[in-house]
């Protein structure tokens, strides 16, 4: 959505998205962690590539973990402000940019990686194709989104009965690709709806290789306190290589 203003440098929405978990926890905060973790590479004097930053959760991880080289990218100015304001690192370096603007020479990257952010894109055809330009050969690509599923209707919440309890999410317009509004923390935000196939089968048509896919549950330990959590997948995790 390069030509909209992002959302997450409107100050009032801004300061609601500081007081989420995974914003003030890292990635102990966040929900799918324990699945994404699993699927991530060595990163072993790897050159890493994070799509839609955020707070640079991920590149302190890769640092963390022996990355040679990390460059992350987020088109939310206050959201580089806080990821450089955190521990610095010689490896890492932050950057206000839309993603579909980006460009590197070819084989650039070992890894490139996205959590949550796809969805704020028009095309993902637009992604892979960078995506394979700047991957190595063998190269990973690995990136979180909101489930279609989770998408398709744009609301983003349930139906609830008159007493508030949820009584189903809905799903309607699976198959009408495109924007969706939805509130989210009470604001109104701008998504991009794609199908699960559409995912899967651009990146096949990219020469990727699909390695797994997964639709977070919880950790087991939280279930019990989240039991809604489990009636329907609210994100999708995909890993690929070249």
């Amino acid at each position: 959505m390069s030509q909209q203003p992002n959302k997450y440098d409107n100050p009032q929405f801004f300061e609601k998205y500081k007081e989420m978990a995974r914003s003030k926890y890292g990635l102990a905060g966040a929900g799918e962690w324990h699945e994404l973790e699993k699927m991530l590479p060595n990163f072993k004097n790897k050159r890493i590539l994070d799509l839609g930053c955020g707070f640079g959760w991920h590149c302190l991880y890769a640092a963390e973990h022996g990355a040679s080289k990390i460059v992350g990218i987020d088109s939310s100015v206050k959201m580089i402000e806080v990821a450089k304001s955190k521990v610095e690192s010689p490896v890492i370096s932050y950057f206000v940019q839309n993603m579909e603007d980006i460009d590197y020479a070819a084989n650039s990257f070992d890894v490139i990686i996205s959590s949550l952010a796809f969805h704020y894109v028009a095309s993902f055809d637009d992604i892979c194709v960078k995506a394979k330009k700047f991957l190595v050969d063998g190269g990973n690509f690995i990136f979180s989104v909101e489930n279609p599923i989770f998408t398709a209707y744009g609301t983003g919440d349930w139906y609830y009965d008159t007493n508030g309890k949820p009584l189903h999410w809905p799903v309607d317009h699976y198959f009408n690709e495109g924007i969706r509004k939805a509130i989210f923390l009470g604001e109104d935000v701008y998504k991009y709806h794609k199908t699960m196939s559409s995912y899967i089968n651009t990146l096949l048509k990219h020469g990727f290789k699909i390695t797994k896919v997964v639709e977070p549950l919880p950790e087991e330990s939280k279930i019990a306190s989240m039991p809604d959590e489990v009636r329907r997948p609210m994100m999708l995790l995909i890993s690929a290589t070249l």
